[in-house]
């Protein structure tokens, strides 16, 4: 038997100190495509921020995880849950592929790998994801794997010299089990 986190192209591990490298490109390429713009960090901000990550507790809800390509075992990105109200049973969500690894299918198997252990083991009833309206390719994704527009907040986020509306997305439990399998086969 396979691992719960492992799918057919990718298995989400902890992010181990090494991996500080690939987070490194991943800001990188946020920045170069306009997805996100911060003031340059150095490579021992990333080390440091690996090496907590790595040693970090997990409190279960709330947690990142690297994406590695099972066939190369390469650090293609990585995905986390946010932001989880236990109370209310929600949970927001976020991916990110590095631009080298876009359009090979590992964001939707790392989502689903994702949201099928928060939905069927931690038993949240939806989960959130915040996405720049200009970024079209994640609205895509976020469609194709049933999340549905619930609002959208206008001129939200100031990146490169304008403002942006950022879409809420919403998927409930229900309907993403009907879309994918809440056991691991």
């Amino acid at each position: 038997m396979t691992s719960f986190w492992t799918g057919k192209r990718v298995r989400l591990r902890g992010i181990e100190p090494d991996d500080w490298t690939a987070f490194m490109r991943f800001a990188a390429d946020e920045e170069r495509l306009g997805a996100l713009l911060r003031p340059p960090r150095s490579a021992e901000h990333f080390r440091a921020w690996a090496k907590e990550q790595a040693a970090a507790k997990s409190d279960g809800d709330c947690f990142q995880l690297a994406i590695e390509a099972v066939d190369t075992g390469e650090v293609v990105g990585g995905v986390g849950s946010y932001h989880a109200d236990t109370r209310s049973g929600w949970f927001e969500y976020g991916v990110t592929i590095g631009a080298d690894h876009w359009r090979k299918g590992y964001a939707a198997e790392a989502a689903v790998l994702l949201l099928r252990y928060m939905f069927a083991e931690r038993r949240f009833h939806k989960c959130a994801a915040r996405v720049f309206a200009h970024n079209e390719a994640s609205l895509a994704l976020q469609r194709r794997l049933g999340f549905v527009e619930e609002g959208r907040l206008r001129d939200q986020v100031f990146i490169a010299g304008r403002h942006h509306d950022l879409v809420m997305m919403g998927i409930l439990a229900d309907e993403f089990a009907q879309r994918h399998s809440l056991s691991e086969r």
